[in-house]
């Protein structure tokens, strides 16, 4: 569905064909009585005093021409409350196809929240995304909106800032859902140097300038596969002072097939968002650009592709990570791993950041523990790990911290190598791949690990998104900065 959205000061009441206008909790009416003529107050007044009233939205259809809208609000204070309703709305326009419609400011409340418009409006745009690229027969709905009144108005820096946003969540989404015979390393590597063109500097290494500088864990990875693999480094500087910055670090493997210790076919179609976590950090590195943020960051991705071949890496191998710490290969299903292992020691020498944060859909074991409901937090920092939990909360990309101890780190311990690659004891599955990673922060840089599995594809959908690649951690990671940072 296609959105324009419009702010008109003078709006002729015959004119409007569906009315949006704002209630207070239980649906009170007195904010809309001067919206509205006698005769469609009363009318509505009886049929609200005869309905249950468990819907946020009812639609009154006061003549033939003209529809009135109701929405209730019941908390405007709360950013993600407000966004939600924002998505109601979205949902009724879907499903009554309304092309046209007016959103009364007027009829708000004295203090409706901070940015109320902008807040309900993001939401119902964050709703209305769909993936359409490869349908032949495309429906495309385009829906006119516009704002009257004087009151929370959506002024135009809001509106800059929530297109940002909406731009690189979208651009996420889009990167996750394209299939892996069109979104493989190589591709993937192009569409990230186009985003060159909004101020962000790219630097693509490819698998020459990754065997000089060592990276044979993330090599090992895509080794099997036609394609290429690379670790591409995308740079925003805000600040006109070289303070170091904020570094994000993501899995980017394009398709997963889990190499000789081949997943089950059933279900392996879905591992093209086997690289959510590398589409969430390009999301929120076009996000930043795209509002001029006021901080310095560096986003860091590494894209491979596992694959079976006669010259795929094979269980008992044995790699040199660019740390100089050796690994020992059990399972090439424990690749994403592997890839982060490279581009965090990577990150934290060449970038020097004042935190990284990586983002991986790592482990199965982390949906057996929170399902789709939280994503896992591990970290080496209390202060970030309470600013990630709170920016969760704030946006509803809600995170659960889970354990890291050094007992856990016997489990990864190799008889042949610094370490293997997996636990073959059994259990703890999601806390070892964790402990694993830890051992490549080798200057005590704060880190944390958020391990997407169970949030960055939903086939059913959820309040803000319609079903499909979710963007989870774009809206998380721009709170983080956005409070904490700038």
């Amino acid at each position: 569905m296609s959105i324009k959205i419009s702010i008109k000061k003078n709006i002729n009441n015959k004119d409007i064909k569906n009315y949006v206008l704002f209630c207070e909790k239980n649906f009170k009416i007195n904010t809309i009585k001067k919206e509205i003529t006698n005769d469609e107050l009363s009318y509505i007044a009886g049929l609200l005093k005869n309905n249950d009233l468990k819907k946020n939205i009812y639609s009154f259809d006061v003549s033939s021409k003209k529809k009135i809208i109701l929405i209730n609000i019941k908390d405007q204070s709360n950013s993600s409350d407000v966004e939600k309703l924002g998505a109601e709305l979205y949902d009724f326009i879907k499903v009554n196809k309304i092309k046209h419609l007016v959103i009364n400011s007027d009829s708000l409340n004295a203090k409706p929240g901070k940015d109320f418009i902008g807040r309900f409006l993001h939401g119902l745009k964050l709703k209305s995304y769909e993936f359409l690229k490869y349908k032949t027969k495309k429906e495309i709905t385009n829906v006119n909106i516009s704002i009257h009144g004087n009151k929370n108005k959506n002024t135009i820096q809001n509106q800059f800032k929530y297109k940002a946003l909406e731009d690189g969540i979208f651009f996420a989404k889009d990167l996750v859902s394209e299939p892996g015979n069109i979104l493989h390393p190589d591709e993937y590597a192009k569409r990230i140097s186009t985003l060159k063109k909004n101020g962000l500097k790219i630097n693509v290494y490819d698998e020459k300038k990754l065997k000089k500088l060592g990276m044979n864990a993330l090599l090992g990875v895509g080794q099997g596969s036609i394609r290429g693999s690379y670790l591409v480094t995308i740079e925003w500087k805000g600040l006109k002072n070289n303070s170091r910055p904020l570094a994000f670090v993501g899995k980017g493997v394009c398709f997963d097939t889990g190499g000789y210790s081949l997943k089950p076919a059933k279900f392996m179609e879905d591992m093209t968002y086997d690289m959510a976590g590398s589409a969430t950090v390009v999301g929120l590195m076009k996000n930043l650009a795209l509002r001029k943020a006021k901080i310095n960051a560096v986003g860091v991705v590494g894209l491979v592709e596992n694959m079976v071949s006669g010259n795929a890496q094979r269980p008992g191998d044995i790699v040199k990570s660019y740390s100089g710490k050796t690994i020992e290969i059990l399972n090439t299903d424990a690749e994403g791993r592997l890839v982060l292992a490279d581009a965090l020691t990577f990150t934290e020498k060449k970038f020097q950041p004042k935190f990284m944060i990586d983002l991986a859909t790592l482990t199965g074991a982390i949906i057996v523990s929170l399902g789709s409901e939280y994503a896992g937090l591990f970290s080496n920092n209390d202060k970030l790990s309470s600013q990630l939990l709170d920016s969760g909360k704030k946006v509803e990309e809600k995170l659960w911290r889970m354990p890291l101890h050094k007992n856990f780190d016997k489990l990864i311990n190799s008889k042949n190598a610094d370490m293997q690659n997996i636990n073959y004891v059994g259990g703890a599955g999601s806390t070892t791949a964790a402990q694993f990673l830890q051992r490549f922060i080798l200057n005590k840089t704060p880190w944390a690990h958020l391990d997407i599995a169970g949030m960055a594809f939903s086939k059913y959908g959820g309040a803000l998104n319609s079903g499909g690649a979710t963007g989870f951690g774009v809206r998380l990671l721009n709170k983080l900065i956005e409070d904490h940072y700038e």
